[in-house]
């Protein structure tokens, strides 16, 4: 009888082990899931990209009494002074700011300043309506060598890796314009020059990939409107110099810029989840 059943058992326990084996073979432990970037933090960068834009200088005078022009002249000043200059570069530089994630946004702040290379200048030459043929030239000239911005972000993760982000605030450069105005009615001459840093705005769209270990590449589109800026002068000489005589100058600056770039995010590049 005992030998029966010590058969038995070992029958059982043989089969429980083949089934334990068996379920072994079908069901390992589950793999962990790929660590997810995590985008909170401080990161610097680069970029490079172009520039295109437009400047529009202006000149004009007025008519006090007992001046140099006539009426019909004033209007014709203004009208030819009435200028347009394009400009297009390569333009690039470096960048830093921080990003806090919360589930799907992502919100930061961000700097960056960049050679900006916009250069450009005009020139035009009418008659006098009251003096024809005796002509008049108005030259402008206008260059911006550099821009900064700062901006916040605002965005969200189409995935964990993939930012899509809008973003808007200041832009800030040095714009310098120069103009001349001569004439071959009485060799009259008069010049002015505009440098002023303007405190622009800016606002464009991107999309930016980690591609893990901290590091990511982006690329994004802004429109800069840099303003007006205007001087006056009362610089006018036909031989002697004729203070009365006042010319305004001006010029607005606006530019597109498309780039792409490379950030580096120091601490926690990524949130591993099992």
């Amino acid at each position: 009888m005992n030998k029966l059943l010590l058969a038995i058992a070992s029958v059982v326990l043989g089969t429980a082990s083949v089934q334990a084996a068996d379920l072994a073979a079908h069901y390992t432990k589950a793999p962990a899931m790929a660590p997810l970037y995590n985008w909170t933090g401080f990161y610097v960068g680069g970029n490079v990209g172009g520039q295109w834009g437009s400047a529009n200088p202006a000149t004009t005078t007025l008519f006090p009494v007992a001046a140099y022009f006539a009426d019909s002249s004033v209007t014709a000043i203004g009208t030819v002074g009435a200028q347009h200059i394009n400009s297009s570069g390569v333009t690039g530089g470096f960048t830093a700011g921080y990003n806090w994630q919360v589930n799907n946004a992502v919100l930061g702040l961000e700097g960056d300043i960049n050679y900006f290379g916009f250069k450009g200048s005009a020139s035009s030459t009418a008659v006098y309506p009251c003096c024809a043929p005796t002509t008049f030239t108005v030259n402008s000239s206008v260059s911006a060598d550099w821009l900064a911005t700062i901006r916040g972000r605002i965005g969200f993760l189409a995935t964990p890796s993939w930012l899509i982000y809008a973003t808007g605030g200041a832009a800030i450069a040095e714009v310098r314009g120069n103009f001349s105005f001569t004439d071959t009615f009485a060799g009259a001459t008069e010049s002015g020059t505009i440098r002023d840093t303007r405190v622009g705005w800016t606002a464009g769209l991107g999309g930016e990939y980690a591609v893990g270990n901290g590091w990511s590449l982006k690329a994004e589109y802004l429109y800069v409107d840099l303003g007006r800026s205007s001087m006056t002068s009362n610089n006018f000489s036909v031989g002697v110099a004729l203070p009365a005589q006042t010319f305004t100058h001006s010029v607005d600056l606006k530019s597109n810029i498309v780039r792409v770039g490379v950030n580096y995010k120091f601490g926690g590049p990524v949130v591993a989840r099992y």
